[in-house]
C-alpha cells in the first residue's frame, strides 16, 4: 500500500516514515528541504533498513507533482508539508497563505486526477484560538488567532468542501498538541533553524550549552507554580497516531477531526525540573512578562482519537525529556554531518 509522505523528512514527517516502513507500509516521500535537512531521510532509511524513494520537490510545483503521482502508484496522503513557525506568520503572513493554502490545493487537484481520495492531514491545537476551558475536545468552536493557525483551519475547512462536494474523499484532520522528544535511537530528532521557537529545543539547547538561560513568559497564571501549562505529546506517540489515522481513512468514507494530546498538563517549571532529571544539568531561567495572546492551560480531550482510532499515548514526561536529552547531547548541531559529534559518543541513559 503505496503511501505518499508530504514534508516526510521534517520533525514530525520523520518520525511518522519510520512508524509507517516498521508497519510494513510503502513510501514515497516529498519534501522541498526548506526547514528540513535530507539527513534525516538518510537516517530513517538507517534505522529501518528500508528503502523508498524521496523527491526534492514543492508542492508549488503542479508539474512536478503530477510527475511523482505519475511514476508511482499511491493509494493515501499524509500530508504535512508546510510552514510552521507562529512569529515568522505574523511577519510574513501572505509567504504563509500562499505556501500553506496553495500548496494544499495544488495536492488535492493533483490527487482527484489521479484517483487518490484518501487523506490525513496535519492540522494543529491552534485552531482553537483563545479558548479559556479544558480540555479542549472537537466539538469546540474554532478561530485561530494568528496566520500560521488560520492557514490550518482554512485548510481544514478547504478539505471539509472537498468531502461535500465529493463524498468518495476519507479525510483525517490531526489536531496536534505539543509535539516533543525523539526516537529512542537519538538518530533523529527535532532541528529546528535559528533559535527554537518551542519549549522542549531550547531547554536542550540550554542544557547542552549552545544558549545561556530561557526565558520563562509569565508566573502569575492561575497554576500551581504560576507558569502556563500544555500538553507535551512524545513525537513517536504522534506518529503511531498517523498510522492509526490512516487506518482509518482507508476502510471508510468521511471527514473527522481528532485530537492528539496525552489529556494531561506539565507546567513550564515542571518541564524544566523533568529536563534537568533527565539530562543531570541545571537549566538557569529568567521570569519575564507573559506574551500577549498567551493563555494559561491548554490541554487535550483525546478520548474521540481513543474509541474512534484505538489509539492513545504511551509515554510518559521522563520518555519525553530522555529521548529529547538523548538526541540533542549526540547532534549538539543538529542533522550539520560534519559537526555531529561521533555516535559511538553516546550518552547511556536509564
Amino acid at each position: 500500500m503505496p503511501i505518499l509522505v508530504t514534508g516526510g523528512a521534517g520533525y514530525i514527517g520523520s518520525h511518522t516514515c519510520v512508524e509507517l516502513l516498521n508497519a510494513d507500509y510503502e513510501i514515497i516521500v516529498l519534501d522541498n528541504l526548506s526547514n528540513s535537512k535530507l539527513e534525516a531521510i538518510n537516517r530513517v532509511k538507517e534505522i529501518t533498513g528500508k528503502d523508498f524513494k524521496f523527491y526534492q520537490c514543492d508542492l508549488l510545483s503542479k508539474d512536478d507533482l503530477i510527475t511523482i503521482f505519475k511514476e508511482n502508484k499511491i493509494d493515501a496522503v499524509i500530508h504535512f508539508a508546510g510552514l510552521k513557525a507562529v512569529g515568522e506568520s505574523v511577519s510574513i503572513p501572505l509567504h504563509y497563505y500562499h505556501n500553506n493554502i496553495t500548496g494544499t490545493l495544488i495536492l488535492c487537484e493533483v490527487m482527484e486526477m489521479f484517483g487518490v481520495h484518501k487523506m490525513v492531514f496535519s492540522s494543529s491545537a491552534t485552531v482553537y484560538g483563545m479558548q479559556q476551558c479544558v480540555p479542549l475536545h472537537e466539538e469546540l468552536p474554532v478561530g485561530a488567532t494568528n496566520p500560521y493557525g488560520r492557514t490550518k483551519l482554512m485548510i481544514e475547512e478547504i478539505l471539509s468542501d472537498v468531502y461535500v462536494a465529493k463524498n468518495n474523499w476519507s479525510i483525517a484532520l490531526l489536531r496536534y498538541f505539543n509535539p516533543v522528544g525523539a526516537h529512542s535511537s537519538g538518530m533523529i530528532g527535532e532541528d529546528p533553524n535559528g533559535i527554537p521557537n518551542n519549549l522542549v529545543p531550547y531547554i536542550s539547547q540550554v542544557a547542552v550549552g549552545k544558549l545561556p538561560y530561557l526565558n520563562v513568559y509569565g508566573n502569575d497564571y492561575q497554576t500551581n507554580d504560576g507558569t502556563g501549562i500544555r500538553d507535551y505529546i512524545h513525537i513517536v506517540d504522534l506518529a503511531v497516531g498517523h498510522i492509526k489515522a490512516l487506518e482509518r481513512v482507508m476502510e471508510s468514507q468521511g471527514i473527522n477531526a481528532y485530537n492528539l494530546g496525552t489529556g494531561n498538563g506539565y507546567s513550564v517549571i515542571e518541564m524544566i525540573k523533568a529536563f534537568e532529571k533527565a539530562s543531570g544539568r541545571e537549566i538557569p531561567y529568567e521570569i519575564i512578562d507573559r506574551r500577549p495572546g498567551d493563555i494559561g492551560i491548554s490541554y487535550a480531550n483525546a478520548s474521540k482519537a481513543n474509541s474512534e482510532l484505538n489509539w492513545s499515548a504511551k509515554k510518559g514526561l521522563d520518555d519525553m525529556c530522555k529521548d529529547s536529552w538523548r538526541w540533542q547531547l549526540n547532534n549538539p548541531n543538529g542533522y550539520e554531518k560534519e559537526k555531529i559529534l561521533d555516535r559511538n559518543l553516546k550518552l547511556t541513559l536509564m
